[in-house]
């Protein structure tokens, strides 16, 4: 294994380690030696990777992003219709929930909640375009094929966006009786019918 593969490795393993700890810790209870004794490296090898915790926690953010992002273009490029895509988007979003409430965990408690963390750096949605772009996209096509409401961007996402994070957030606090996978279905019937034409 190349030295360059190696550094991507071990940047990859401190970017989940992180991610875990502050999701869980929360932001300012995670210390830089916390994320290094997890990882059994020393603090100042940590700093030759990451500079400060504020610069690590935006690398994570965009991470995040970029991961959800990926997933919502595979279901912009498919080839059904608009109704079954916002399906599908609700079926990743929460699927992740479950395997990788990290991730949405971080968005959530994090990112929104230390918003002073990410103003240098991270102005507006910069940090979050992987998985905002796809998100544009999808509304961009819906409109066009005449299936959604063509609407202001942020009403469309925060309508869409705000129904998932309510129930990821409800899972997360353990207040809904039924597995999050069981709401699937009625939540992209309720924002597609919020949000078509």
């Amino acid at each position: 294994m190349k030295i360059s593969e190696k550094k991507a490795l071990k940047r990859e393993s401190i970017l989940q380690t992180a991610l875990q700890l502050f999701s869980t810790q929360g932001f300012h209870k995670t210390t830089i030696p916390d994320i290094a004794k997890a990882l059994k490296m020393s603090v100042g090898n940590l700093y030759n990777y990451f500079s400060s915790k504020d610069v690590l926690a935006k690398e994570i953010i965009k991470y995040t992003s970029e991961a959800l992002g990926a997933e919502i273009r595979t279901i912009n490029n498919m080839n059904i219709s608009t109704e079954e895509k916002v399906f599908k988007i609700v079926e990743v979003y929460f699927t992740m929930a479950k395997e990788k409430p990290e991730m949405i965990e971080y968005f959530l408690r994090v990112y929104l909640s230390n918003r002073e963390v990410f103003n240098d750096g991270c102005e507006g949605m910069i940090c979050v375009s992987g998985f905002i772009t796809e998100i544009m996209i999808f509304f961009d096509d819906g409109v066009e094929s005449g299936a959604l409401r063509n609407q202001d961007f942020f009403s469309a996402f925060g309508l869409f966006m705000g129904y998932l994070g309510g129930m990821v957030f409800l899972q997360g606090e353990e207040v809904l009786p039924k597995p999050i996978e069981d709401y699937i279905e009625d939540i992209s019937r309720n924002i597609y019918s919020a949000l078509k034409a």
